[in-house]
């Protein structure tokens, strides 16, 4: 029995060596050399001009190395100050949200699957991870065969759940090369994810051109998913394909306008709406008044899902109260602040204004040619609920979700591809940044320090502080993650 299962064990480990596999706890390897050819086409192309695009390389990663240490140095100084305040800011507001970065350019940020992470956003963010450490690692192996360094291989892994790719590159060449050579080999990874970054952006921000033949933009928000559980579901509500182009008074032109009303909205009172003394009159009915646990005042006491409470002031400016049809009040009225906004044509009239709990408003949304829609909440309820899109197909058959995937994607690959940039270009042990640091030392210390162990202790030291930084980070982010 122990002879069988050596013989299988043997078999099991020649059948991974043969298709290039390596399997180790949360680590899944494959590495080949069936790009080998390719990789060298793209190092041997154009020299001069490959010298001068890895030469920038160079000094833009040795300039970012510089600049993540006081990245991640602000960042540490915010994560310390959010959490000793009572009340902290938005995720979305941190200038660097980033996790966790291990070595060989896999990379975690602060969007952590089944935790902050949406599941409709997975394949997102597992994408634009892998393109990243892709286009990361080309750079890398291109550079390399530039500087006359052998190039063994190409592969690609999967450490716990997050998706990476390495080189495999002749360490005796590497050491044998000038720390100039050197520079430019290890800068090119994050060279190229700032390259990659920029040329998302340039995608994203022409993209209205792009898509101008198919898509036209700058006449509403399109809805391209309306949630479940989301208020602006229902008959009277919001659907796949309305185009919205007001909330309340403020114009919506694409999705930019549409989370800024609601930002505004949300931030300012309640608006009014005009009514004529007459319908006022015709409208109300008697109903009593009372006042709910947050001190705003309620007088509909009929459940009624269709009446609404309104408060006005009389030429007197006592406060009144009173019970009324939210439909027929609001349809065709104008919005206003106080009775001088309603002063029209003589016709006395008041700016009646919904009188609802604390952060809570009554919109209304325009989405033509259907009813307006008359929603009651809080309107970042409606802003996460709803998603839209500023691109309207021209034509029926083209599929209104294209635009939102591709800006969507854009926007992972700018992100990603970023924080792959700063995180590996932390003078930090097992990271880009350790190579960037040592050889950036002896370019530039070697007649300043001839003792090469006092550079190498010098490096050791810069290193030891550039790993406890990112540590500490990687440890408050994750707490504020599973915090809160």
């Amino acid at each position: 029995v122990l002879q069988s299962s050596n013989s299988l064990k043997a078999s099991y480990e020649d059948w991974l060596l043969t298709y290039g596999l390596s399997v180790s706890p949360f680590h899944l390897r494959w590495q080949t050399a069936l790009f080998n050819r390719q990789f060298y086409s793209w190092g041997r192309w154009k020299p001069r001009f490959l010298y001068l695009w890895f030469s920038v390389g160079m000094v833009f990663g040795i300039v970012a190395m510089f600049g993540s240490v006081i990245l991640l140095g602000k960042t540490l100084l915010q994560t310390l100050t959010q959490m000793l305040t009572e009340a902290p800011k938005a995720q979305n507001d941190r200038m660097l949200q980033v996790v966790v970065s291990v070595p060989s350019s896999a990379l975690c940020l602060r969007a952590v699957p089944g935790v902050n992470l949406p599941v409709s956003q997975l394949t997102y963010f597992f994408s634009a991870i892998l393109i990243s450490g892709v286009i990361h690692e080309v750079g890398h192996g291109v550079a390399a065969i530039r500087e006359q360094v052998r190039f063994n291989g190409f592969g690609i892994f999967i450490f716990i759940v997050y998706p990476g790719a390495f080189v495999d590159l002749f360490t005796t060449h590497l050491q044998l090369i000038s720390p100039v050579q050197q520079l430019r080999i290890f800068c090119a990874g994050v060279w190229h994810n700032f390259v990659l970054g920029v040329a998302s952006f340039m995608v994203l921000f022409l993209l209205p051109a792009i898509l101008f033949p198919f898509y036209y933009t700058g006449v509403g928000a399109l809805v391209t998913e309306v949630a479940e559980d989301s208020p602006a579901n229902g008959p009277r509500g919001l659907f796949v394909g309305d185009l919205v182009t007001n909330l309340q008074d403020c114009p919506v032109y694409n999705v930019e306008d549409w989370n800024s009303c609601l930002g505004d909205i949300s931030e300012k009172s309640q608006a009014g709406y005009c009514v004529s003394a007459a319908t006022l009159q015709q409208l109300s009915f008697p109903a009593r008044v009372y006042r709910r646990l947050d001190g705003t005042v309620e007088c509909c006491s009929n459940n009624s899902l269709t009446d609404i409470c309104f408060s006005y002031s009389n030429k007197l400016d006592s406060q009144l109260y009173a019970c009324l049809p939210a439909r027929k009040v609001i349809e065709a009225s104008k919005v206003c602040r106080s009775n001088m906004d309603c002063h029209k044509d003589f016709v006395p009239s008041f700016c009646v204004t919904p009188s609802l709990e604390n952060q809570t408003r009554l919109i209304r949304v325009k989405h033509p040619p259907h009813i307006d829609m008359l929603y009651v909440g809080h309107p970042m309820h409606l802003q996460y609920t709803v998603s839209l899109s500023s691109f309207v197909p021209r034509q029926n058959f083209l599929s209104i979700d294209l635009p939102v995937v591709i800006e969507t994607f854009c926007k992972y690959l700018i992100s990603l591809s970023g924080a792959l940039a700063v995180i590996n270009a932390v003078p930090c042990f097992a990271l880009d940044g350790q190579w960037i640091l040592n050889s950036f030392l002896e370019a530039t210390l070697s007649s300043l320090i001839v003792e090469k162990h006092n550079r190498e202790l010098v490096g050791f030291l810069i290193l030891l502080a550039g790993s406890a930084l990112l540590a500490a980070n990687v440890a408050l982010g994750l707490w504020l993650v599973t915090a809160r």
